[in-house]
Parts: C-alpha cells; sequence; structure tokens
C-alpha cells in the first residue's frame, strides 16, 4: 500500500506539472498548449508501461491492454482538462489510476479475458468553450459538430479553430459508435464533505443527480431614492430578495437530497441612490428523482408568480437547463460494495451532486463511479487535497473492481 502511495502521489504531481499556473493551481483548458502537452506526456507514459496508446478524431487518448476477447472492453477513466485555477484531483485522479489500476493487473494476472482501456477524455469541465463533456459525448456518439462549431471561447477563437490547431478534427459522423464497451467505471474525488466527516474510505455511487438551472428577471420601475416614498416603489431588487428567501427556505423545509442555489445576482441601474428598475438572478435545483424536481419548478413558478403579483412587478423565468437524474449501474455497484467488504474498506452508498463523465456512458454502457474523500469538501481550487491513503484506497478498490469485470467469465 506505500508503495501505491507513493507512486500515486508522484504521477499526480508529475501530470501537474504540465499545466502549472503562475497564478495557482493547474489551469488546463480544451485544446491550449498545457492540454496538449499533457496529453502527450500521458501517451509516452502508457506506452512505457505496454499501453496500445492512440488518440480518436477529437483528442480523447486511450491505452488498451488486450484481452483474448477483442470484441468486449472494460474502460475506466476520467477527464484531464481543468476550471481556470483549478486542483491537482479534480479529473486527472481518474486517468493515473486508471493506469496504475490496469498496470498492476497486467503484471499480476496477465492477459485479460476482456479489453481493460484506460481513457484521458478530452474535455469535461466546459472552462473554455460552453460545452461540458466533449470527450464522453463523442465516444457515444451523441453530440454532432453544427452543436459547437460556431462556439468561440473567451478570446475570441473558435471552437474548430482551437480543435485544428491542437492537430485534431470531428469525429466522422457516418461512424456508428463503439459497440464494444461492456462498462464503464469512474474514480473521482467526492468534491464534497460526506465521506471525510463521516471518516468513510469509499462512496459508491448509486446515482447522479437531476438538474434544472433557471434565470429569473424581475422588472420594476426605477426611480428617485429620495423623492419615492416606500408605498409607491416597484422596487425590483425588494420583490426578488422576497422570490429568493422563499425559494431557499421552501427548498431548506423538503430536505435532502433537494438542493437549492441562487449564485449569481444582478441589479440595473445597480446605484446607491436609486430604486432598483430590474433585477436578475439564477437558480440552479439538484435532485435524485425526476419527478421530485419537476414538483419543485412547479412550486418555483408558483412562488414567483405569487410575489410578483405581490409587489406589482413583472417577472419572467427562463430554464436553460434541464438534466434527468442518472442510475448507476445496479450490478457494477453490487460488485464494488462486494470488493470493499473484502478489503474491509469502509464505504458509503452516496449519490453525486455534482456532474460527471460516467452520467454521459450510462445511459449507453453499464457504469459506475467511485468516489474518494475531499478534504473539506474543497474542489475546483488549488486547495483541493486528499490523502494519500484514501488516493490508494481508491485504486485498490478500483483494481479489483477491474479484476472482477476484466478477468471473471
Amino acid at each position: 500500500m506505500r508503495q501505491l502511495e507513493k507512486e500515486i502521489v508522484e504521477k499526480l504531481e508529475w501530470l501537474g506539472e504540465f499545466a502549472k499556473d503562475p497564478a495557482g493551481g493547474i489551469s488546463r483548458l480544451l485544446y491550449s498548449k498545457e492540454w496538449i502537452d499533457t496529453q502527450h506526456a500521458l501517451k509516452c507514459w502508457m506506452e512505457s508501461e505496454g499501453f496500445e496508446a492512440k488518440f480518436d478524431e477529437i483528442g480523447n487518448l486511450s491505452g488498451v491492454i488486450k484481452g483474448r476477447n477483442r470484441n468486449e472492453t472494460i474502460l475506466t477513466g476520467s477527464h484531464i482538462d481543468t476550471v481556470k485555477n483549478g486542483g491537482l484531483y479534480d479529473g486527472q485522479l481518474g486517468v493515473v489510476a486508471g493506469v496504475l489500476a490496469i498496470k498492476y493487473l497486467k503484471q499480476f494476472y496477465g492477459q485479460p479475458l476482456r479489453n481493460l482501456e484506460i481513457v484521458s477524455l478530452a474535455e469535461e469541465e466546459g472552462s473554455r468553450f460552453p460545452y461540458c463533456f466533449w470527450g464522453s459525448r463523442n465516444i457515444i456518439g451523441s453530440v454532432k459538430r453544427k452543436d459547437v462549431e460556431r462556439m468561440a471561447d473567451f478570446n475570441g477563437v473558435l471552437f474548430t479553430e482551437a480543435l485544428t490547431r491542437a492537430g485534431f478534427t470531428f469525429r466522422d459522423e457516418t461512424i456508428a459508435p463503439r459497440k464494444d464497451l461492456q462498462a464503464f467505471v469512474e474514480l473521482h474525488v467526492e468534491q464534497g464533505n460526506v465521506l471525510e466527516t463521516e471518516n468513510t474510505a469509499i462512496g459508491i455511487v448509486q446515482s447522479i443527480v437531476g438538474q434544472r438551472r433557471f434565470t429569473v428577471s424581475v422588472n420594476g420601475i426605477a426611480n428617485h431614492a429620495g423623492t419615492t416614498p416606500m408605498g409607491y416603489r416597484k422596487d425590483a431588487v425588494y420583490a426578488a430578495s422576497q422570490m429568493i428567501y422563499e425559494t431557499i427556505s421552501l427548498a431548506r423545509e423538503l430536505g435532502d437530497p433537494l438542493v437549492v442555489t441562487v449564485g449569481k445576482i444582478e441589479v440595473t441601474p445597480n446605484t446607491v441612490n436609486v430604486v432598483p428598475g430590474n433585477a436578475l438572478f439564477t437558480v440552479d435545483v439538484r435532485h435524485t428523482d425526476k419527478n421530485a424536481l419537476k414538483n419543485f419548478t412547479e412550486l418555483l413558478y408558483k412562488k414567483v408568480a405569487a410575489v410578483s403579483k405581490e409587489h406589482d412587478v413583472e417577472t419572467g423565468i427562463e430554464m436553460w437547463m434541464d438534466a434527468e437524474p442518472v442510475p448507476m449501474d445496479p450490478k457494477i455497484v453490487g460488485i464494488i460494495e462486494k470488493k470493499c467488504q473484502e478489503l474491509n474498506v469502509s464505504y458509503k452508498l452516496m449519490h453525486s451532486g455534482a456532474g460527471h463523465d460516467a452520467q454521459i456512458f450510462a445511459p449507453i454502457v453499464p457504469t459506475a463511479m467511485l468516489f474518494v474523500p475531499s478534504r473539506q469538501g474543497i474542489s475546483h481550487s488549488p486547495e483541493e487535497f486528499t490523502k494519500p491513503s484514501d488516493l490508494a484506497l481508491g485504486v485498490q478498490t478500483l483494481i479489483e473492481t477491474l479484476y472482477e469485470l476484466a478477468y471473471k467469465e
């Protein structure tokens, strides 16, 4: 175990050097130089360990150890792109762990029955272009060129230009997606503090929450702060603040696993001596049950309408994201649970409150996720940290799970 701790920490730190940001943490945005350098360094490492490594058309990097049955593949891995000034573990842990796990299995058990494949997915975060899960969506064939080719990054660089400069092209949409994938298993840091708080080593994800996101616009009348009596005002901020308070209060009343966040608020004219004429706020709603999401949406609309009428303001609601909850494969979840019991590793069956590539694979391929603890739940930050002993337990559990899936009849 000590050797595994040492090896995974060394490899994570080595990989992080390819995208180290002078301002702190790691900044590895899709098709950037840092991204290109990291993917090519990973390819060299995979090849040095005996993997057959190659890129697909859009830049997903795969390393394969061929099995006796070449038509069936067990896939593991995660993404290597990061948010700006991200941490050392989010995404790339799953890639490093996958290489080490397959390397160990080959060393001790020889050729597997089914192909073992590690994938370093091109993109998940949506940090450079306004599109998430580009890597995994290409593998299952659920994205089309027209969805992204007009997109530009924050510097005005078109998606197509960045793709071409990095040496890649679009997937041939006339070719059917892969049919050989029998399972996908993703190891990831929790990005929350449940495991650490409960002193638990492994989280076994049973489902990934569904998400709905809304923008609520409130339109009153901007007016002089000194000459407009309180009773004559149509104060957009006053109305919006009541909407926000009642929405979050309702979420607290309904309780877990529902979570609701108002993360962005804009006020116009945003001046100290003017009654605000317009306010805009976002609402992020997440739950493991799609009916619960639907029911909360209906309650949100009713509350906003009632407050709008009370304050005599005009209100609009736009729902711009609607992603259903995604269950993980019960059979693979059961395998992971059994392996944790055999290893005498503490575990918790739980849901993921964040989105992951696993949710893209799951409707097509039997899929499961493992979590390891995140210190204080911090993620998307240079302060992100997971203890080496927890990293090693995660890799060990992944090894045992992949063995069951790739070596057993």
